[in-house]
C-alpha cells in the first residue's frame, strides 16, 4: 500500500506537465525465438518456442518499455504456455528539473522502475531505482540502471542492468547488436545471478527498401545460476536461439 500511495503522488504531481508533453519515438514489434538449449527445473535441456511482443516509447520527459514473453514448448510450467512480462518506466531529471544534467559521456539521469509479472508463477517483483543514459561511440544507446529490487516471493535484492544497441554496417549488408546484462546480488534464501543476453540481427527490410521492420539472426542467453536458487537446481544456461523480429 506504501508503494501505490508513493506511485498515486508521484502521478498526481506530474499530471500537469506531462499533459502537454511531446511523444519523440514510439515502436512495436514481435519476435519468434527458437532453441533447444534452455535449462529446465531439474530436467535435461528443453525445447522452447518463445513469441515475444515488444513496445517501446520516447518522450520529452524520459520513456516506457513493455514486453511479454509467451512460452509454447516442452518446457513450460504444468503443460501449459507461460507469460512473462515486464513494464518499465524512465522519467527524466533533467526534464523534471529544467537543468540539463548532461556531463561529459553522461547524456541523462532519470528514475526508474520495473514491473515483473508472470512466468508461471504468482510472483510480482517491483523495482526501483536510477539510470543513467550514456553516450558510448558506435550505439544508438547505452543505459546502465541500478535497482531495488521489492521481490514478492523471496528475499529483497540489488541488481544492476545494462541495456545498448549498437547497428553497424558490412558491405550492402546492415546489422544490430543489441541486449542487456542483468546481476542481483544474493540474499539469504537465493544466490547470485549474472545473465547476457545479446542479440545479432541482420537487418532483412533493407534490401527491400524497408530498413529496421524485418530482421532474423540469433540470441544468446548465458545465465549464471538460473533463477538465482540457493539448492542449485539449475546449472547454468547457455543457449543459441533463432531469432526472427518484425517492427511495425
Amino acid at each position: 500500500m506504501k508503494y501505490l500511495s508513493t506511485a498515486g503522488m508521484a502521478a498526481a504531481i506530474l499530471i500537469s506537465p506531462l499533459a502537454s508533453a511531446e511523444k519523440l519515438f514510439s515502436d512495436s514489434s514481435i519476435s519468434l525465438l527458437y532453441s533447444d538449449q534452455y535449462e529446465a527445473f531439474g530436467r535435461d535441456e528443453r525445447t522452447d518456442t518463445y513469441v515475444t511482443f515488444e513496445n517501446v516509447t520516447a518522450h520529452d520527459w524520459g520513456g516506457t518499455f513493455l514486453f511479454v514473453d509467451s512460452n509454447h514448448g516442452r518446457g513450460s510450467a504444468d503443460g501449459d504456455d507461460d507469460l512473462y512480462g515486464e513494464f518499465s518506466p524512465a522519467l527524466s531529471l533533467s526534464w523534471l528539473s529544467g537543468v540539463d544534467l548532461q556531463r561529459g559521456p553522461m547524456k541523462d539521469i532519470s528514475l526508474a522502475g520495473t514491473y515483473e509479472f508472470g512466468g508461471g508463477t504468482d510472483a510480482t517483483n517491483i523495482l526501483t531505482g536510477i539510470s543513467f543514459a550514456w553516450d558510448v561511440p558506435g550505439t544508438q544507446y547505452f543505459n546502465s540502471t541500478f535497482y531495488y529490487v521489492n521481490n514478492s516471493e523471496i528475499a529483497d535484492d540489488l541488481q544492476l542492468t545494462l541495456t545498448w544497441g549498437a547497428p553497424f554496417e558490412l558491405g550492402a549488408s546492415r546489422f544490430l547488436f543489441d541486449g542487456y546484462i542483468d546481476y542481483s546480488s544474493a540474499a539469504s534464501d537465493h544466490d547470485a545471478e549474472f545473465h547476457f543476453n545479446p542479440q545479432l540481427k541482420l537487418d532483412l527490410g533493407h534490401y527491400r527498401g524497408h530498413p529496421g521492420v524485418l530482421y532474423a539472426g540469433i540470441e544468446y542467453s548465458y545465465w549464471e545460476n538460473k533463477y538465482g536458487l540457493a539448492d542449485n537446481v539449475m546449472d547454468t544456461e547457455s543457449a543459441v536461439s533463432a531469432l526472427v523480429k518484425f517492427h511495425f
